[in-house]
């Protein structure tokens, strides 16, 4: 499975953005698709998680202001974004891990510059 992250920009701080990754084919079987972020130096960190049925995870940092979506028929998890902040500027990946074979596949990660 290839992923291709997508809506990565520049924002003002109290701006939204809105990421998509799309599947490169139907992901078939339990399945969880994620996004994570990345600052130099760090590890990347989850942000908000959503499993094939819908059942959505979000860190503390990023309740009520992510939201994490997906459309199954067209193989894409959506990211929305909003009231972004300085230190939400990272490298945004997503993922998808394949429960049943348990097998993770990431996207190339999109960057997000929020500026103050």
């Amino acid at each position: 499975v290839q992923l291709q992250a997508s809506g990565g920009g520049l924002v003002q701080a109290g701006g939204s953005l809105r990421l998509s990754c799309a599947a490169s084919r139907n992901i078939f079987g339990i399945n969880i698709m994620g996004w994570y972020r990345q600052t130099p130096g760090k590890q990347r960190d989850l942000l908000a998680a959503i499993t094939d049925d819908g059942t959505t995870h979000y860190v503390d940092s990023v309740k009520g202001r992510f939201t994490i979506s997906r459309d199954n028929a067209k193989n894409t998890v959506y990211l929305q974004m909003n009231n972004l902040k300085p230190e939400d500027a990272a490298v945004y990946y997503c993922n998808v891990h394949l429960v049943s074979l348990g097998q993770t596949y990431w996207g190339q990660g999109t960057l997000v510059t929020v500026s103050s």
